[in-house]
């Protein structure tokens, strides 16, 4: 089967050259130690998923203080940075691009997963949705209140992000994702109902809702470079119970203080409560990654060249596909079925269910050795 257009090489500005537009989607999987460093085998699964035009990892927090869960990976201590190391480095090896998503979870998180035990702090003191929350010993707890974040709570966030995408330069990423989308804490001060602040962050205009969002993009730029800088966001998210009555100003008016900052490229999630791809995207001049399967079906290989064909996408980004089909690409160029996803190890602490899905050449090869070794049975009963 010939390129398509999904499957074709792509100049994606200071990307450089993709072998192709598709882009594996973060996906939290748990493979951390307690403390935040990535498994050894996070390497093995990343590396096996390098013929994605780009990878983005899974959400990373960028300091202790925005630490969402147990086992979620950090990016703030030496051993962090040499984890990621051996990421970057199989990543790169196997030809492959890599992003680091930092996420800070804000009023996600409870002192039982957190490595310092304390309350996490938020935009407002406005609880999760829904509650109870997972804790360590795969147990369940009823979550916390955040504390309102004060202003040095801002900029001390602020400086997180810069010093963990500072670390993820000197950890190998070709670049940093902002997760400024489903539910975690840049999207909580773009939201309606999780930032109920009366200050120049909350609700006194659209400009101080977007204040957050913007500091911290033009913080990081500033320290990494525009170039290697992406941001996700996905308006209009009911994601954790977060509500957005009206998206379209917000994002309209943080897109428009955005577009000329030279970002690598925005990853925008589209959704039915709003259309934010076919309202935004005039507004964006850079690459934009689209995604379409968030709180939905899997995104196709069709739903990805239609994506392409109609000028709202530069890029796909597919989630549960790579999962258990490290080859993604190879799968959907050969016409072939897509395997299925273990569930019951998604979230597992090893290779179970992680780097045990085999590619289409391993499958292939076990076909044969299969057919071979039933010829050979037939075989030897004949004689």
């Amino acid at each position: 089967m010939t390129n398509t257009t999904l499957l074709a090489p792509y100049s994606a500005g200071t990307l450089g050259l993709l072998p192709n537009r598709m882009v594996m989607a973060p996906m939290t999987r748990l493979r951390a130690t307690a403390d935040g460093t990535p498994l050894p085998v996070v390497a093995d699964y990343y590396a096996q998923r390098a013929s994605a035009g780009l990878i983005v990892t899974e959400g990373i927090w960028p300091s202790s203080r925005g630490q969402s869960g147990w086992r979620y990976p950090g990016l703030e201590t030496a051993a962090h940075i040499e984890g990621w190391r051996r990421v970057t480095d199989a990543v790169h090896a196997a030809g492959g691009r890599i992003y680091a998503q930092l996420m800070h979870g804000g009023r996600h998180g409870h002192p039982l997963s957190r490595v310092d035990g304390d309350v996490p702090a938020a935009p407002s003191a406005v609880l999760v949705d829904p509650s109870p929350v997972h804790v360590p010993g795969h147990r369940k707890a009823d979550a916390v209140t955040p504390r309102e974040m004060t202003r040095d709570d801002i900029r001390t966030a602020v400086r997180d992000f810069v010093a963990a995408a500072r670390n993820a330069i000197a950890a190998g990423f070709d670049g940093v994702e902002l997760h400024g989308a489903n539910s975690y804490l840049i999207h909580q001060f773009l939201a309606d109902n999780s930032n109920l602040r009366d200050d120049e962050y909350g609700r006194g205009s659209i400009a101080d809702r977007i204040r957050f969002a913007v500091e911290v993009v033009r913080a990081v730029a500033d320290a990494i470079g525009a170039a290697r800088l992406g941001l996700r966001l996905s308006p209009g998210n009911p994601q954790f119970g977060m509500a957005e009555a009206d998206p379209g100003p917000v994002y309209r008016a943080l897109l428009d203080e955005l577009d000329g900052t030279g970002l690598a490229y925005l990853h925008l999630t589209d959704n039915d409560r709003y259309p934010a791809l076919a309202d935004l995207r005039p507004r964006w001049h850079g690459v934009l990654i689209a995604n379409v399967g968030e709180n939905g079906d899997p995104t196709t290989r069709e739903a990805g060249e239609a994506l392409l064909a109609s000028g709202l996408a530069d890029l796909v980004s597919y989630g549960r596909g790579f999962i258990s089909n490290p080859d993604l690409p190879e799968r959907f160029a050969a016409g072939a079925a897509l395997r299925p996803i273990d569930e019951a190890h998604l979230y597992a602490e090893g290779a179970e269910g992680y780097t045990d899905y085999p590619s289409l050449a391993q499958e292939s090869r076990l076909v044969s050795a299969q057919t071979s070794a039933q010829t050979s049975a037939q075989t030897s009963t004949r004689t």
